[in-house]
């Protein structure tokens, strides 16, 4: 029995031979009748595609790579990395994903990227990369877009949260309530690699500064070294122990609004927490975040990576994405005010 050739897919669906391969190669540029018509017959031929011809003709790889800076994926670069394929399987390209631990590693997948040629475009997830290795990619053409990257001016495009204002939607709610006394919260991040979300540290202690009466403090905590017991213990250990706890991200707030129920300590009558994300559990638990969406940021990340991989025009090379207070039970007056009245 031969083997069914596009010719057959195109008699079999009433289309032309140029619809069938448009419907394959770009499914975003026929209407869904025709693309279902033409999928339809396929089917009932058992057509496929050779994605090698597709390549060879087009000189496109259909491959765009992510890089995240650590091999645990956690909320944030699962919500990028469904995002991403969301957008990107639709149009035909599959998403890479390299895990970036070290600055050496950054350096080695710039270098080799153009020997390989196998990639359309780089997406960098939340830290930066390099003027020189930004240039690598823009001599062989090769557009690299950011997500939440500190230096996104030297990016083709970018796309990020607005970190120091996040970090004063939040002082900015506990101050309101009363509190004085605030603890920043945070996991070292055991990197040589610059991440975005260190602004957050510095604003903090820069908006508590410019905020006459407020105390700002940092801590920083181990992961491996059980993080919530080094918080409870500096909570315990001081005589003038803060009212609010600002968290870096939620998933260290979470685990220690179960461990503060164990202990006794009403939130938020005795101790406001407020987190940064509205990750998964966020909402659950009642506890009051900023929210950032990267599955949204993610998909407008990737309809820029294909419009520039297509040479089409862009309205909006960088982009701010919203952030958002949410309140919710884990955040109240500071504990002296409530006491006066």
């Amino acid at each position: 029995m031969s083997k069914n050739s596009i010719s057959d897919v195109a008699t079999l669906a009433g289309v032309s031979i140029a619809t069938v391969s448009r419907t394959f190669a770009h499914p975003d540029k026929v209407t869904p009748a025709t693309r279902a018509k033409v999928t339809q017959a396929a089917e009932q031929l058992d057509f496929t595609v050779s994605r090698t011809a597709g390549v060879l003709k087009s000189g496109k790889s259909y491959r765009i790579a992510l890089l995240i800076g650590s091999s645990r994926i956690e909320w944030f670069s699962a919500c990028i990395i469904e995002g991403l394929n969301a957008t990107l399987h639709a149009a035909g390209y599959d998403l890479v994903i390299y895990s970036v631990d070290g600055i050496e590693q950054r350096k080695t997948f710039f270098k080799e990227l153009p020997l390989r040629g196998n990639t359309d475009a780089v997406i960098v997830s939340s830290f930066d990369i390099s003027n020189n290795e930004a240039e690598q990619l823009q001599r062989i053409k090769v557009p690299i877009v950011g997500i939440n990257c500190v230096a996104s001016k030297i990016l083709s495009a970018a796309i990020s949260i607005d970190d120091a204002a996040g970090i004063k939607l939040a002082v900015r709610h506990l101050t309101t309530l009363g509190h004085k006394r605030l603890l920043y919260v945070y996991e070292h991040f055991n990197s040589p690699l610059r991440f975005s979300s260190s602004r957050r540290i510095t604003s903090f202690e820069t908006i508590c500064n410019d905020t006459p009466g407020v105390q700002g403090k940092i801590l920083p905590i181990d992961f491996g070294d059980n993080p919530l017991d080094t918080t409870i213990s500096e909570l315990f250990s001081s005589s003038n122990p803060p009212t609010a706890l600002c968290f870096h991200q939620d998933s260290t707030a979470i685990p220690f609004l179960f461990r503060l129920q164990k202990l006794g300590i009403r939130v938020p009558e005795d101790l406001s927490i407020i987190g940064f994300d509205n990750s998964t559990f966020a909402e659950a638990v009642g506890l009051t975040t900023i929210r950032q969406n990267p599955c949204l940021m993610a998909q407008q990340a990737a309809n820029i990576a294909l419009a520039l991989i297509n040479e089409q025009p862009i309205t909006r090379r960088h982009v701010t994405a919203p952030l958002q207070l949410l309140i919710r039970n884990s955040t109240g007056p500071a504990p002296d005010i409530t006491s006066a009245n």
